[in-house]
């Protein structure tokens, strides 16, 4: 963060300073919410959770080196007390923000916003310091804390932004005001709790109204109610895809006989060849989005190019490949599953597995509210269809109806089993796979199917406890 002393901290959340004897000494390190995380100059934020309270940990924050601690009671050490911590943490980022002078680019989308955000860090690093969003950390807290990381040296600031509900995102762009605002994509992810992809698109657009006059939206010009959101904005439009009248686009996509997609990227500047180290082709319209950041901030064809072509993934359990000794190779991408990502990784897993036996142990998708029957027999019906050698189903309810639609696309209960928990599915996996196999792990984050990945990667073969 940018070095603030205590008292102009105080002054712009609005807080009253306790057990400081001297307010002008300064924060000069990150902000963190988890005392693990102290380091000399930090500033603690104390948060009440369900089960901790960070006002228990005040003491041990500032003996491990934290300048103060944000809290809404006194704590008995060095102390900025406020009505509420997340909206004073929202206003000291905004402060922040403001005073940097740095470009901020936010992204939102039903899905890939987590692997867009990284190609958009690893391409823009090459022109200059940038700071991006760890990890999915793109909620109301998770934003200006990743928003405060950044430093006088930082020129771009790359912000991934999650919503939930109408106004979150207008919450969001309040906090940390974006010159440019890309859109990915309107899907299912969270249709339970918005109630239709409409009802999505109205919450996502919501990045491109808060856009200025001299800013920029970047629009998918494949997706319809992406491409709607240009009548929300005044600002400068640019459409990414494989249309024609996308201004950077992709054409002669294809896959590499590893599954990793090539496609010649076309920007009005110029084109220029790209091949990816990531796998999927879905990463190819990620990569149209990054360019198309990229590209409005001054890099040539050829330099964006370059950049995708040697990007890889940045953030854990997102179609993580890895090969065994004995050549069975594991994809774990159980971070989190939607319809769009779940057909996306399955897609992929056909790729990859060209001439190899293919397994996809795949868990429930939450929050799909009364889509949730459907949704999850058309994904069993798709691994068929795809030819998937056999689609192991974890889990309770939503597992079965995965089982059930690949048992009703014709799998007869031969390519597809309905197992119990992830022991259950390491255990099959363990006494069927052979040399070569590629297996595909991915559900959603609340299934924590990433142990079954990391079982088969471990010599012993055994679930952790969560």
């Amino acid at each position: 963060m940018i070095a603030l002393s205590l008292a102009e901290i105080a002054s712009v959340v609005g807080g009253q300073t306790h057990d400081i004897p001297d307010p002008s000494v300064q924060v000069h390190g990150p902000v963190v919410i988890d005392s693990r995380q102290v380091k000399d100059g930090t500033l603690f934020a104390a948060f009440v959770g369900e089960r901790v309270d960070g006002h228990d940990y005040a003491d041990q924050a500032v003996r491990a080196g934290a300048v103060a601690v944000l809290a809404q009671r006194p704590v008995g050490v060095p102390a900025i007390v406020v009505q509420d911590v997340q909206t004073a943490l929202g206003a000291l980022a905004r402060h922040v923000v403001r005073r940097l002078g740095a470009t901020l680019v936010a992204l939102t989308g039903s899905a890939g916003k987590t692997s867009t955000k990284d190609l958009i860090a690893q391409v823009l690093q090459r022109k200059a310091p940038t700071v991006f969003t760890p990890g999915s950390l793109n909620n109301e807290i998770g934003l200006p804390l990743t928003a405060l990381t950044a430093t006088e040296e930082t020129q771009f600031l790359v912000l991934e932004m999650g919503a939930r509900g109408i106004g979150h995102i207008s919450y969001l762009t309040d906090l940390t005001p974006p010159k440019i605002g890309l859109v990915l994509n309107v899907g299912t992810a969270h249709i339970g709790e918005f109630g239709g992809r409409e009802q999505i698109a109205q919450a996502k657009g919501e990045l491109v109204e808060a856009l200025p006059e001299d800013g920029a939206a970047i629009l998918n010009a494949d997706d319809p109610l992406v491409r709607a959101m240009a009548s929300r904005t005044k600002a400068k439009v640019i459409l990414f895809g494989e249309s024609g009248e996308a201004d950077v686009r992709a054409e002669n996509v294809r896959l590499t006989d590893s599954g990793q997609p090539a496609f010649s990227l076309r920007t009005p500047s110029g084109a220029s060849e790209v091949t990816m180290r990531l796998y999927g082709e879905h990463h190819v319209s990620n990569a149209l989005a990054a360019a198309a950041v990229a590209h409005e901030l001054g890099m040539s064809a050829s330099e964006i190019a370059t950049a995708l072509s040697e990007a890889g993934s940045l953030s854990r359990w997102r179609m993580e490949v890895t090969e065994r000794p004995d050549g069975v190779t594991i994809v774990n991408d159980a971070y989190n599953a939607n319809p769009e990502s779940m057909r996306a990784a399955l897609r992929a897993l056909a790729a990859m597995g060209r001439g190899r036996r293919t397994w996809a142990v795949l868990g429930k998708m939450a929050e799909l509210g009364d889509e949730a029957l459907a949704e999850h027999d058309a994904i069993g019906r798709l691994a068929v269809r795809l030819n998937v050698g056999k689609l192991v189903a974890v889990g309770g309810r939503e597992a079965s109806w995965l089982q059930l639609g690949a048992y009703n696309e014709g799998s007869w209960g031969e390519e597809s089993v309905h197992v119990s928990d992830a022991q259950a599915a390491v255990d099959l996996l363990r006494s069927e796979l052979r040399p070569g196999d590629v297996v595909l792990v991915k559900a959603s984050r609340s299934v924590g199917l990433e142990s079954v990945a990391q079982a088969l990667l471990d010599a012993e073969g055994e679930v952790s406890a969560r």
